[in-house]
């Protein structure tokens, strides 16, 4: 497993604080969101127990975050969340998020090798400069949810906006079939 592939690790000291094992210095949740939205795993340990404490603090970040007026997730999302551990088989609901958050990412980096390969524009100097810039852009845009993105003339943006309309609605049929599916297990 190369460096980047492996999860950062972050210690939790007795006294609360966070400490990156990689820079040797304390971090902050939001400095833990950030290096989450570039796309890198985390792992956070407690120091004294080992006892791995990734969920509750990427918990703790989507609470701080709801908390500022960011809405991260919809009501009757979180209203979802809450009654699936409720009801018996509940424990689907896991596995049921994290494929459609796979489909979801797979969707995108199909949609991004797509562009790349039929953007004419591809071939130009500096072309590579622009499509970094666009990506860092949409990236800090959707909060690091995309994953990418090559961008080039009015035309193409129109029809990849366009065809990702198309994707979005394809996206959200299948996961109302699923939530069906869900719904007629209970």
């Amino acid at each position: 497993m190369s460096e980047s592939e492996k999860p950062l690790l972050i210690k939790r000291y007795a006294s609360r604080r966070l400490y990156n094992t990689e820079t040797s210095d304390y971090v902050t949740l939001e400095d833990i969101a950030g290096f989450i939205r570039d796309g890198r795993e985390v792992q956070i340990v407690d120091l004294k127990t080992g006892d791995d404490l990734t969920r509750q603090y990427l918990l703790q970040i989507i609470a701080e975050h709801e908390s500022r007026g960011e809405n991260v997730l919809p009501v009757n999302v979180l209203n979802d969340l809450v009654r699936s551990y409720m009801v018996p088989g509940g424990g689907m609901m896991p596995q049921f998020l994290q494929s459609s958050f796979d489909m979801l990412r797979e969707s995108q980096s199909k949609m991004m090798e797509n562009m790349t390969a039929m953007n004419p524009m591809a071939q130009m100097p500096g072309f590579e400069a622009m499509k970094a810039q666009q990506e860092a852009f949409l990236k800090a845009m959707t909060g690091g949810l995309s994953g990418g993105w090559s961008g080039g003339s009015a035309e193409a943006e129109a029809s990849e906006s366009s065809e990702s309309g198309e994707d979005l609605d394809a996206i959200k049929k299948q996961l109302s079939d699923l939530q069906e599916k869900l719904s007629k297990l209970k």
